[in-house]
């Protein structure tokens, strides 16, 4: 099977969240090609996440690891995928942000509130897909508690997507590990790539802040 295929029969919720990005850019009227991109890039991430914490709110141990299971094929690619858009998205609001001087006060606020949307969102579909990334990451390892990549407290065998959500945003918020253990290579690699691109939003995020308020203070 191919890895398009496989992402097609696995991760419906992307591709349905892809497809409520290219109607919202389609069909939404806005004056410049990048404001629809990330009118696209709104809708199809929001309808993303939701559809993914809803699931995660209602899968239990034996879900995870069956979801996990599923992913092997196809999880690196979607990764991959999402951090580079994520990242692009981050650009696509300096060049909108750096063509707004003109706007009115009402039109400055509305796209100040635009930006928080797409930087938060992007930050959160980070975190959330790196969640899924280190569920299927734990539940490859074999049956040897000793293989396993990641030691929860009290020695914790069957984690759920909250156990997996916690390791995750605890990383985006602080840029480290928490209490939960990192045991192998390979993780410990992804949990590099997690803080680099989290550091990334982490100092966009304030220097957004920063320009937000003092367009604010400006008026």
């Amino acid at each position: 099977m191919s890895v398009a295929r496989h992402i097609v029969q696995v991760h419906p919720r992307l591709l349905i969240g892809m497809a409520v990005g290219i109607v919202a850019a389609v069909f939404i009227p806005t004056s410049t090609w990048i404001s629809r991109c990330l009118i696209g890039w709104n809708a199809g991430v929001w309808f993303y996440l939701f559809s993914l914490w809803l699931m995660m709110v209602r899968a239990d141990a034996k879900a995870v690891k069956r979801l996990a299971e599923t992913e092997d094929e196809s999880a690196q690619v979607v990764l991959v995928m999402v951090c580079v858009a994520a990242i692009a998205s981050l650009l696509a609001i300096l060049l909108e942000l750096a063509g707004g001087s003109h706007h009115s006060e009402g039109g400055r606020l509305l796209r100040y509130a635009f930006t928080a949307s797409t930087v938060f969102g992007s930050w959160a579909l980070i975190g959330t897909i790196f969640t899924l990334h280190y569920a299927r990451l734990f539940y490859a390892a074999d049956d040897d508690p000793d293989a396993l990549p990641l030691r929860f407290p009290e020695g914790q065998r069957n984690p759920d997507y909250w156990d997996f959500l916690y390791f995750a945003f605890t990383i985006s918020v602080a840029v480290q590990t928490s209490d939960v253990g990192v045991a192998s290579r390979s993780l410990r690699k992804s949990v590099l790539v997690h803080s680099l691109i989290c550091f990334i939003f982490n100092a966009a995020i304030i220097g957004l802040s920063i320009n937000i308020a003092a367009g604010l203070a400006g008026n």
